[in-house]
């Protein structure tokens, strides 16, 4: 019954709760995902189960993930008789996706915490890749998602995201729609991977370091990041450059991701550790 439910759990902002409850943003958030009735969907940060009630009328099977103990077990609860919803307690970054869809294609969804957006963002690319998936996030991290070549925006967040896959920005969401309200605003995004994508699968993390790499260098021209980052002697970098089409007076703000990949391709750049042991690890951004 209502009366033996556990009670709601206390906000923890220290895993940067702010639940979203209006259902009509809510419903645009699940339509976003273009769910067919035999789907997979795999939700990060359940919460309290909002966004999971808009999910498992629009999919077969509703995988929701949540860090909170507390909230893991009100959502137990909560869907203890519905077949088609699944609670795993945990961290999101030390699961695998794919396995927990038991291998078969799957969507996913989520209103990430602003303060590991970037992580959940990069773990969520691993393949096998989900099919289609939409987070909520900061609309400044959005803007940084969608933006071109040679904007304030751009960057290795930009560059990385888009060698892979093809991303949009849906719509905006104010504070207030939340509880607690952020101090910030959010905004809605799709990300769908590329048929194609820009680099082999064996090519991608080593993109996404030289990448990093390369904006951390951002106010440098080309000649001299490919020397800082690879040791390159400055004729070897030219050579790479210009195979690469990218001019070695540009800097890294102003290369497209197909500049990126194409010179990461040149300079021979592999997904081995020990092959490349100038290129520092990856940042969160």
């Amino acid at each position: 019954s209502e009366a033996r439910r556990p009670a709601v759990p206390p906000i923890r902002k220290s895993l940067g709760q702010h639940f979203l409850s209006d259902p009509r943003i809510l419903a645009r958030i699940a339509d976003a995902l273009e769910l067919r009735s035999d789907d997979t969907v795999i939700e990060i940060g359940a919460g309290r189960g909002s966004l999971t009630d808009q999910l498992r009328d629009r999919a077969r099977r509703v995988i929701a993930i949540e860090v909170d103990r507390a909230l893991a077990v009100l959502l137990r609860d909560r869907y203890s008789s519905d077949e088609r919803v699944t609670i795993v307690e945990g961290d999101v970054l030390g699961l695998e996706l794919g396995e927990l869809a038991g291998g078969e294609p799957y969507a996913l969804v989520g209103n990430v915490p602003y303060y590991i957006t970037t992580p959940i963002i990069f773990h969520a690319l691993r393949r096998p890749r989900a099919s289609r998936a939409v987070f909520l996030v900061q609309r400044e991290v959005a803007e940084r998602m969608v933006a071109p070549p040679a904007t304030p925006e751009y960057g290795a967040l930009s560059v990385n995201l888009r060698a892979v896959a093809r991303v949009d920005m849906l719509f905006t969401i104010p504070p207030g729609a939340f509880h607690p309200p952020p101090k910030v605003e959010s905004a809605v995004v799709r990300i769908e991977p590329l048929e194609v994508p820009l680099v082999s699968p064996s090519m991608e993390y080593p993109l996404r370091i030289f990448v990093q790499s390369a904006f951390a260098l951002r106010r440098k021209q080309m000649r001299r990041v490919v020397r800082t980052i690879t040791g390159r002697t400055a004729d070897d970098a030219e050579r790479a450059l210009h195979a690469a089409g990218v001019q070695p007076e540009k800097r890294p703000e102003e290369l497209s991701p197909g500049e990126f990949a194409d010179l990461a391709v040149r300079l021979g750049l592999l997904d081995e550790p020990s092959a490349s042991p100038i290129i520092p690890p990856p940042s969160h951004e």
